[in-house]
Parts: C-alpha cells; structure tokens; sequence
C-alpha cells in the first residue's frame, strides 16, 4: 500500500515514514501544501495523511480543492488541533478519519488499513483468495488452513496481488505499492519475492503472464 505523508514538522514525519515502511507501507513524504498538490498528479496513492497547519497551502484548503475536483482518495487529517470545530471543519471538508497527535503509530496503521480496506470495497480484515487467506492487520498468511512465515515485502505483495484477484499486475505496478520515493530497489527484487513466495506456497500460486506480469490464482 502506498502513501502520501504531508506532515511539515520533521521529527514527526520521519518518525511516522520509519514506522509505517517498517510496517510495510511504502511512503512518500512531503512537508507543504503545494508539494503534496505536486505529489498527487505525479503518483497514484491509496490513502493520504494530512497535517492540517501547512506552509503554502493549508491541509483544509488543498482538501477541499481535491474533492471539489472530484478526487476520492481516502484522507486522515493527522494533526494536534483537537478542538471539536476542528475535527467537525475537517470530515466536513471531506476527511475520511481525523487522528490527533500525539498517537500510537499501531493505531494510525491500524485506521490506514481500515480506510483502504473501505476505499477497496473490502469490509473484513482478511483477504481470501482461493486456498490462500492473509490478514495483513496481524502479518499472518494461510495456505490449506497451514499458517506460512513470510517476510513484510513478501506479505506486500500477496495483499497487493489478493486485492485485485484475477487481474494480472507489472512489475512495475507492484514496485509502486511496495516502494516510496528514495528506497533503493534491486533489478530483479520482485523476482526473487515471488520465486520465495513460490517455494513456500506453491509454484501455481503466483502466475506469470509472460510479458506483462503477475496474477494471483489462489491454487498451490
């Protein structure tokens, strides 16, 4: 899952980008309105996490300009002013979930992982395809009912393949859910997650399409 860090104080969004990579979201950050406007008609974002007081342009402000121009991305406002103007001001302007600094970087993952399961249409916590069932909540994945250790990238891209199952997915779409701006990507990284993915799952789990990518079959 990638996201879209707008946090302008430096110690909080480094902070918050380490915690939630270690989680296994990929991030981007950027600390001003006018950067994140940038940012959004550069990359495709699952979910946003929004400062509301910004340099150049406020949280609201570019909040609003999003939906006004028909954007639906999930928005959680991530901001210390926890007046109950505020936090109304936010959702009313469109936000998705309002979280109040200070906070537990378990349960800002936790909310973002509860908006994309709602932006996705995906209501419970567990994506079941075929024999495989993972719960990205808990880092756990099943295959036949028998729980298999896999690493956080190697999880990334089970949930982001199971998210869309059927469909057949590049290389380099998998890349932009799995890595932010600045994180080093080996030439063949994706190759050798899946071909582990493969040894511990089943070769027929994961499917290449030669020539244009990789689709979840669900069958070991």
């Amino acid at each position: 899952m990638r996201l879209l860090l707008v946090e302008d104080d430096a110690m909080i969004g480094e902070s918050v980008r380490k915690g939630l990579r270690q989680d296994g979201f990929a991030v981007d950050w950027v600390r001003d309105g006018a950067a994140a406007e940038s940012a959004l008609g550069l990359e495709t974002y699952d979910v946003m996490l929004l400062d509301l007081g910004l340099p150049k342009k406020s949280g609201l402000e570019l909040l609003r300009q999003m939906r006004a121009a028909g954007r639906s991305l999930p928005v959680m406002i991530v901001t210390a002013r926890d007046a109950v103007r505020d936090r109304v001001a936010g959702l009313d302007a469109g936000a998705d979930d309002y979280l109040v600094k200070p906070f537990e970087l378990d349960e800002l993952a936790a909310r973002v992982r509860a908006l994309q399961r709602r932006g996705a249409g995906h209501a419970e916590p567990t994506l079941t395809v075929g024999s495989l069932r993972i719960n990205p909540a808990t880092h756990r994945v099943w295959c036949n009912d028998s729980e298999i250790i896999v690493s956080a990238r190697e999880l990334a891209i089970l949930t982001t393949l199971a998210q869309r199952p059927g469909a057949v997915l590049s290389r380099a779409q998998i890349e932009e859910r799995l890595y932010g701006w600045g994180e080093e990507i080996g030439s063949n990284a994706i190759e050798v997650h899946i071909h582990s993915l493969r040894k511990k799952l089943g070769a027929n789990l994961i499917r290449t399409i030669r020539g244009v990518g990789y689709t979840l079959t669900g069958e070991n």
